[in-house]
């Protein structure tokens, strides 16, 4: 039987550890609004509209710039980076044609956000979901 050298267990441990470090943390990510509203379901396409500024019939409640749940929901329901978003809104406040999505520190401040108010919507993970809020799409 052969045995592995300590120098090549240790590299190997460490290479396992380097790499699992280095992974992002995903998340599941839903999209939520009030439970009072009335939308039942939106496609990501839907969902893009008021993220991008293309609709302003929902209030979009966005996540920390450099989130990784931010970078997830944005390649999820727009396929786009966080500096491509980042160039939309500036385009789009730098003409006054739109006004960036109110953006709070965490799902918990998110979710709070929608609840309160009837007209937005927000990305939250799924953990988070509760009775206050309602996942219209994941």
């Amino acid at each position: 039987m052969k045995t592995i050298s300590p120098r090549i267990f240790l590299a190997l441990g460490l290479t396992f550890t380097l790499t699992a470090t280095a992974l992002p943390a995903m998340a599941d990510v839903v999209i939520v609004v009030n439970p009072k509203n009335p939308v039942a379901n939106m496609t990501p396409e839907q969902v893009a509209q008021y993220f991008l500024g293309k609709s302003t019939t929902f209030t979009p409640v966005d996540q920390p710039e450099n989130s990784a749940i931010r970078a997830e929901f944005y390649k999820k329901v727009a396929d786009k980076e966080p500096s491509q978003v980042k160039a939309i809104w500036s385009k789009l406040v730098f003409t006054g044609k739109g006004t960036l999505p109110k953006e709070y520190g965490s799902s918990a401040e998110v979710k709070k956000a929608v609840a309160s108010d009837m007209n937005a919507i927000g990305y939250i993970e799924k953990s988070s979901v509760d009775a206050t809020v309602k996942v219209i799409a994941n």
